[in-house]
């Protein structure tokens, strides 16, 4: 007979694969293109292309298939993708194409339905859930802005920190820089000594809202793969230098195979 926290975890689990097999998820990555001030043509997308920094100009005739927002684009059109401001996106077919800020620059990364990464998707592969992985931890306020770097060269990040959780594994101290997850929850990510061999590189775990007193659960059941784990053309941010566990995390998901 199947737990209670069992059956909630394997319904979270199966909204999380949902997630990544959408048409144009995370695993419909295909390309990925750093634009340059000169307008240039891209590898299997037609028009030319190019950024100033603060907008993406595209030039296109209406035939070649590009549209925005359910209109051709037919001539010059540009889209101002402000650093913070989430991605702009163009329609080629069925693909989506997003147009990135990054760290300055703009890049154009193609998302496609029939990418192998998606239609070869199995599932991803995960510890068994187990109570003994949510882990009671204290928050302690310290807000600043931590520069990480990303997976990707040539991409400089910072994170928002909010403070720092502390808990024990194993019977040792552990500490983790946590960054804002919106609505007062917490983001971390993560090392430990799993990765590379039954996990990824580094993880990431969203927490709820501490408490008034600074007290909050951790539940590593629910540690996820970041999407840098199931595509070359992430630019995933990475974990805060001091957040890294002595203790293996032998919960959540394990490296996609």
């Amino acid at each position: 007979m199947t737990d209670d926290f069992t059956r909630a975890w394997n319904a979270w689990h199966e909204r999380r694969e949902a997630a990544l097999a959408e048409p144009h998820g995370w695993l419909s990555l295909t390309a990925f293109h750093w634009l340059d001030e000169e307008p240039a043509p891209l590898d299997g997308l037609p028009g030319l292309w190019s950024s100033d920094g603060a907008a993406v100009t595209v030039t296109a005739d209406a035939k070649d298939g590009l549209s925005a927002s359910g209109r051709a684009v037919d001539g010059t059109a540009e889209f101002k993708v402000p650093e913070g401001a989430g991605p702009a996106w163009v329609d080629y077919g069925d693909k989506r194409l997003e147009l990135a800020p990054r760290g300055g620059r703009h890049a154009v990364r193609v998302r496609d339905p029939l990418a192998p990464t998606r239609t070869g998707f199995t599932g991803v592969p995960a510890f068994d859930p187990d109570p003994a992985w949510v882990v009671a931890a204290s928050f302690a306020p310290a807000p600043e802005l931590v520069d990480v770097g990303s997976v990707r060269e040539g991409v400089d990040q910072s994170l928002h920190a909010v403070g720092t959780v502390r808990f024990d594994l194993d019977g040792a101290p552990q500490e983790l820089v946590a960054t804002d997850a919106g609505e007062g929850r917490l983001w971390l990510l993560f090392r430990d000594p799993t990765n590379g061999d039954t996990t990824s590189s580094f993880r990431q775990l969203t927490a709820p809202a501490p408490g008034p007193d600074g007290r909050v659960d951790l539940d590593f059941n629910r540690s996820l793969n970041m999407p840098c784990a199931f595509t070359d053309y992430g630019t995933c941010p990475l974990p805060p230098g001091p957040n890294r566990l002595t203790a293996a995390v032998t919960a959540g998901e394990r490296k996609p195979s």
